[in-house]
């Protein structure tokens, strides 16, 4: 894929480089020259300085044939602005912002913008952690063949696609809750931040799809 990552500090450094490491074509944009620096040395992608919301720098960094598009700058307007126009006037497919504020998080992800909203994330995932049943299964069937669990998933796989957590667990996504309401996955079907996400599989499968389900896309591929 061509990816274009807006913000080069420690998030959009590390998806830039896991991005380039397993063989996609990257353009990180900042404003900051010396952001750069926190790149590895084996990156291989395309550094370009500016504002990730200047039409130029997106067509300098390739937006126009770009399959996705990260904004994870340290701004939420700035994020927010540049992830709009690389949807709506490039017609980018897979957008996803970060948002510090929770409250701005959900409507934008009812504009059909998947966006991380970091402390709300990271609180849900400790709260689940802590206060979860120690059984791993939340459902079998009479026949103790198949299990139903709630995957808690790694934030990288927000703005990701269903079949993909699929593909990569050898799970079926039975179904997710998104803002309190229950969701039968379609194959179009995108990952959004604060989805809580089931997962069905076979018995003695089940914690080692949830185990990659927590590891970020890609890294498990191998399995």
């Amino acid at each position: 894929m061509r990816v274009v990552v807006m913000g080069c500090g420690r998030v959009g450094s590390s998806v830039a480089d896991g991005l380039s490491r397993i063989g996609h074509d990257v353009a990180v944009i900042d404003s900051d020259e010396t952001a750069f620096s926190r790149l590895s040395p084996e990156f291989a992608g395309q550094r370009v300085h500016g504002l990730g919301f200047d039409r130029d720098v997106l067509l300098k960094a390739g937006i126009e044939d770009a399959d996705a598009f990260a904004a994870v700058s340290s701004g939420d307007n700035s994020n927010i602005i540049s992830a709009r126009l690389a949807r709506e006037t490039f017609g980018v497919r897979r957008v996803v912002a970060r948002i510090y504020d929770a409250k701005r998080a959900e409507v934008y992800e009812r504009l059909g913008i998947p966006t991380i909203a970091t402390v709300p994330w990271t609180t849900d995932r400790l709260l689940h952690a802590i206060t979860r049943d120690a059984e791993t299964a939340k459902w079998r069937d009479p026949t103790g063949t198949v299990a139903v669990a709630e995957a808690v998933l790694h934030e990288d796989w927000v703005g990701r696609r269903a079949t993909d957590l699929e593909a990569a667990t050898g799970a079926r996504v039975a179904f997710l809750i998104r803002f309190g309401t229950g969701i039968l996955p379609e194959p179009k079907t995108v990952i959004q931040a604060g989805d809580q996400v089931y997962i069905a599989a076979i018995s003695g499968r089940a914690s080692e799809a949830l185990a990659i389900a927590a590891l970020p896309p890609g890294e498990d591929a191998e399995r």
